[in-house]
C-alpha cells in the first residue's frame, strides 16, 4: 500500500501504467509466498522440540511463543529463529514505508495549493492510521514476544487478542472512513450537519 500511495501522490500520471493489475497480483503473490514460508519455517523448528505430556496452552489459538516456551528441550535456535524473522519481517516493510513517505513528504510540500496538500494527504491517512495502529501495538507487545521474561497467562492472553482480533477488526473501519456514506452516518451520530 506504501507503494500504491507513493505512486498516486508522486506520479499521478502515471498511476494507470505503473500499477497495473499484474503488479498488484504479484505484489500479493510475493507476500502470500513470504507469509507462508514464514510459517513453515517456525512448524518446522518447532518440530525439531520434544514436549513433555499433559500440557496446556491457556490461550485462543496456539501462538508459537506459547508452544516454545512448554518445550522440554534447548529451545535456543528456536528463539534466535524468532527474533532473526521479527527484526527481517518488521525492518523491511518499515524501511519500504518510510522511504515512499518520505518521497510522498516532500512531494506534498511541493504543491501550492492547501487544497491540495489536503487532498494528498487525505489519501495517505487510512494507511497510514493503519501502520500506525499495527507497528503500535506491535511495539507495546515487543515485551510479550520476548520468551526469556516469565509474564502471566492473563496479560498474555490479554496482549494476544488485541494484536490477533482487535487490531484487524478496526483496519475496515479506518479504510471506510474515506467512504461518504460512513462520514454522513459518524456526522449525524456525532451530532455534525449531514
Amino acid at each position: 500500500m506504501a507503494y500504491d500511495r507513493y505512486v498516486a501522490i508522486c506520479h499521478p500520471l502515471h498511476y494507470t501504467a505503473l500499477m497495473t493489475p499484474q503488479l498488484c497480483g504479484l505484489l500479493v503473490l510475493v507476500c502470500w509466498i513470504l507469509s507462508v514460508l514464514h510459517a513453515l519455517l517456525h512448524s518446522l523448528m518447532v518440530l525439531r522440540l520434544s514436549f513433555c505430556t499433559h500440557l496446556e496452552i491457556p490461550h485462543f489459538f496456539c501462538e508459537l511463543n506459547q508452544v516454545v516456551q512448554l518445550a522440554c528441550s534447548d529451545t535456543f535456535l528456536n528463539d534466535l529463529v524468532v527474533y532473526f524473522a521479527l527484526v527481517l519481517l518488521v525492518t523491511s516493510p518499515l524501511t519500504g514505508i518510510l522511504y515512499s513517505y518520505s518521497k510522498i513528504v516532500s512531494s506534498i510540500r511541493a504543491i501550492s495549493s492547501a487544497q491540495g496538500k489536503y487532498k494528498a494527504f487525505s489519501t495517505c491517512a487510512s494507511h497510514l492510521s493503519m501502520v500506525s495502529l499495527l507497528y503500535s501495538t506491535g511495539l507495546g507487545l515487543g515485551v510479550y514476544i520476548s520468551s526469556a521474561a516469565a509474564h502471566s497467562s492473563q496479560s498474555t492472553s490479554t496482549a494476544s487478542v488485541i494484536y490477533t482480533v482487535v487490531t484487524p477488526m478496526l483496519y475496515p473501519f479506518i479504510f471506510s472512513l474515506r467512504n461518504k456514506d460512513v462520514k454522513g452516518a459518524l456526522k449525524s451520530i456525532f451530532g455534525g450537519k449531514t
